[in-house]
């Protein structure tokens, strides 16, 4: 599948549109890795239990947007973008975007 951010795809035309589809995860943290990401945001660094738990929830949202575009026919995603908001004190909330359309190389 072809995703883009941009609202078209170099060297393609897009002939049809299937609409808007979600990639969607809600995350809660737990207490050890909310300890651990605290003790080491007093001393800097990448908090890199934290960083591989977004890399897995951007990858698990582009895989259910994926899905979603190709039970509606799509071949593409154009206009894809993430959005993250915090739900209460523990959940994030990530979903993933986007147009789903039927291409054709230009």
């Amino acid at each position: 599948m072809l995703i883009a951010t941009t609202n078209d795809i170099a060297g393609h035309e897009i002939d049809e549109v299937y609409g808007e589809v979600f990639g969607l995860t809600v995350r809660s943290r737990n207490v050890g890795s909310q300890f651990g990401a605290g003790l080491k945001s007093m001393l800097g660094g990448e908090l890199k239990g934290m960083t591989k738990a977004l890399v897995d929830s951007r990858e698990q949202v582009i895989e259910r947007m994926v899905e979603e575009a190709q039970a509606k026919g799509g071949e593409a995603i154009v206009a894809m973008r993430f959005d993250t908001s915090e739900m209460g004190s523990n959940w994030t909330e990530i979903c993933a975007y986007g147009t789903a359309v039927k291409v054709r190389k230009a």
